[in-house]
């Protein structure tokens, strides 16, 4: 696990964007297609706008989320609304987006459906980036959860312990195997969440969990604010 820190969410949205951009043509180099895995939340909104500005084989970058929130996918709190508004309306026209959202009524109903969406994208993925709660979730992972690796199903139905609406997210195992992972950690508590966890961790974390399966694909930008 590298650690990188900048000065201001300015300069990490453009070292992410470059490392993003590496990231992704050196498997573009060895491979036909590439997936890109992007999270929600706030701070995506302004790392996203970054990489869009790269100039990529879009065409050959299949985007899909991390996570997303059992709402309609035009709703604010959807983060298929906030990548396609940060992301794939900057983007060329073919360049392809998979959702995680269906037409049922609730994520537990659809674990098969997006589990078959996730199962025709080349795997493994490519290129994961991940933002940390402050309670150490990653994805819609929460502390608590059973991270159940016998599970076959690439993603998984949560009911967050506080949150409004259901979630589905993409399962650890599949996030483990990406071959490249970055995490993305702004803010002071979260920096410090994350120092401690590193100094001492702790078996009932997601991100504990993720790191001792894929530690040293993982590359972690920080910075202060936002």
């Amino acid at each position: 696990m590298q650690r990188h820190v900048f000065p201001n969410i300015e300069e990490l949205s453009q070292a992410f964007a470059d490392f993003a951009a590496t990231s992704l043509q050196n498997t573009l180099a060895q491979k036909q297609q590439a997936t890109l895995v992007v999270p929600g939340g706030n701070t995506p909104r302004y790392y996203l706008p970054a990489l869009a500005k790269c100039k990529l084989p879009w065409d050959r970058i299949i985007v899909t989320l991390s996570d997303e929130r059992w709402v309609d996918v035009t709703d604010e709190q959807s983060n298929e609304h906030l990548v396609n508004q940060h992301l794939m309306n900057h983007l060329p026209a073919n360049t392809r987006f998979v959702g995680l959202k269906t037409r049922h009524d609730t994520p537990f109903d659809a674990v098969d459906e997006i589990h078959q969406r996730l199962d025709r994208l080349p795997l493994p993925l490519s290129l994961t980036v991940l933002g940390l709660g402050e309670d150490g979730h990653i994805a819609s992972l929460f502390p608590g959860m059973n991270p159940d690796l016998t599970d076959t199903h690439h993603c998984i139905a949560v009911a967050p312990p506080v949150a409004p609406s259901l979630r589905v997210s993409l399962s650890l195992k599949l996030l483990a195997e990406s071959e490249q992972i970055v995490l993305v950690v702004t803010g002071e508590s979260k920096r410090r969440l994350l120092d401690r966890l590193t100094t001492n961790p702790n078996s009932n974390i997601p991100f504990i969990w993720l790191s001792q399966l894929a530690d040293s694909k993982i590359t972690i930008l920080e910075a202060n604010g936002k």
